[in-house]
C-alpha cells in the first residue's frame, strides 16, 4: 500500500513581538502588499516584518526567525518571501535564499535580486550555474544598482572559475567612472581594484583602492553618518493676542473716564456759559420770552382802554410798537 509523501515543516517557535513594535514601522510599500490578508494576520506579519528591518544588522539570525514567522502566514505575499530570502543569504543558507528568490520572482514577475541568485549559485559551489543565470537576465529591465551588482557577482562567478581577465571585462562598464561617486560606487572601485591585484597590476590596483575609499567618504559626508540621531525639540506656544498698531490707537483709548470729563468741563468753560449747550437753559429763555410778549401785549390792551378804542380795533388790525407809542403820547 502506497502512502503519499507530504513535506512537514520543521516546528517554528514565533520569536517575541515587543509592543512598541506596530504595522505603522513597516515601509508603506510593503504594508500595501499585506491588504489581501485578514485584519489581525495583517498586523501581525507586518510587525513580523518590521522587526526584520530593525535587526536585520545586528542580529541577522533574529531577523531570519522573524522572516520565517511572516511567511509561514502570508506565503503568497511576495515581499514576505523576498524577505525571508534576504535573511537567509544573510545568515548563509544559500540553499533556502536561492529557493525563495525563486519563488518571489515567480509570485511578483521582477528580476530585480539576479545578482543576489548569481551569489547563491556560488556560494552552494555552483559558479558556471551563476554565470548562467547571470546571462539570462535581461539586463534592460534593471536600474543602474542592480546593474552593478550583477556585474559584481558575474565578476566573482569568473573568479572561481579562475578567468581573472573575463572577471576584469565584466566590471569595465559605463558605470565604472572615478569621476562620480554613488552608493555603489565604492563596492565597484574596490571589486576592480581586488582583480587588478590578481592579475598582478598592483599599481593600478592601489589607485582604485584609494579611489574606492574616497567614494566611500564622498557618499558618507553626503548622507550623512547613520549612526549620528539628529533629535530636534518642539516647543508648543499659544499664539499672542494681535493688537493694533500704536498709530491707529486713538488718545481717548488711553484716558480714563475721569480725565474726559475734566476735558470736557475745561470745553464747556472756554465757551462761556453762553455757548455752552444746556437743555434746561433752553427751555428757561423760551420761557422767559414767552411772558414779555404777553405783557407788552398787555399794556397795548389797557392803554387803549382808557383812550376808548379798544372796541373799535379788530384782532386781525393790532398796531404795531411805532403806532402804539403814538397813541400812547396822544392819548397823554
Amino acid at each position: 500500500m502506497q502512502h503519499e509523501l507530504r513535506p512537514v515543516r520543521a516546528e517554528h517557535d514565533d520569536p517575541v513581538l515587543p509592543e512598541e513594535v506596530q504595522p505603522r514601522d513597516l515601509h508603506p510599500a510593503a504594508r500595501n502588499e499585506l491588504k489581501t490578508l485578514q485584519v489581525d494576520v495583517q498586523e501581525r506579519v507586518a510587525r513580523h516584518l518590521a522587526m526584520v528591518a530593525f535587526l536585520i544588522d545586528e542580529d541577522p539570525e533574529l531577523a531570519h526567525q522573524h522572516a520565517l514567522s511572516a511567511s509561514r502566514r502570508a506565503g503568497r505575499i511576495p515581499v514576505t518571501r523576498e524577505t525571508l530570502a534576504i535573511t537567509a543569504y544573510r545568515t548563509g543558507d544559500f540553499a533556502l535564499a536561492l529557493r525563495e528568490l525563486r519563488t518571489y520572482r515567480r509570485l511578483s514577475g521582477l528580476d530585480n535580486h539576479v545578482a543576489l541568485m548569481v551569489d547563491c549559485e556560488r556560494g552552494l559551489g555552483r559558479p558556471e550555474k551563476g554565470i548562467e543565470t547571470g546571462l539570462a537576465a535581461d539586463t534592460s529591465a534593471l536600474d543602474t544598482e542592480q546593474r552593478v551588482h550583477l556585474a559584481i557577482a558575474m565578476s566573482g562567478a569568473r573568479l572561481d572559475l579562475g578567468q581573472t581577465q573575463q572577471a576584469l571585462f565584466e566590471l569595465e562598464i559605463p558605470e565604472l567612472n572615478p569621476a562620480k561617486a554613488f552608493s555603489w560606487s565604492s563596492h565597484l572601485f574596490g571589486a576592480y581594484s581586488a582583480v587588478l591585484e590578481d592579475l598582478g597590476r598592483t599599481r593600478e590596483a592601489a589607485e582604485w583602492q584609494q579611489r574606492s575609499e574616497q567614494a566611500a567618504n564622498a557618499v558618507q559626508d553626503h548622507v550623512g553618518s547613520l549612526d549620528e540621531l539628529e533629535v530636534f525639540e518642539i516647543f508648543e506656544t499659544e499664539p499672542e493676542e494681535e493688537h493694533a498698531p500704536a498709530d491707529e490707537v486713538t488718545d481717548s483709548e488711553h484716558e480714563d473716564p475721569a480725565t474726559r470729563e475734566r476735558w470736557r468741563g475745561g470745553a464747556s468753560a472756554e465757551l462761556g456759559e453762553s455757548d455752552a449747550f444746556s437743555p434746561e437753559k433752553s427751555a428757561q429763555d423760551t420761557a422767559e420770552d414767552s411772558d414779555a410778549a404777553q405783557s407788552i401785549e398787555d399794556e397795548v390792551d389797557e392803554l387803549l382802554a382808557e383812550a376808548g378804542i379798544a372796541d373799535s380795533v379788530d384782532a386781525d388790525t393790532v398796531p404795531t410798537t411805532t403806532e402804539q407809542d403814538g397813541n400812547e403820547r396822544e392819548a397823554k
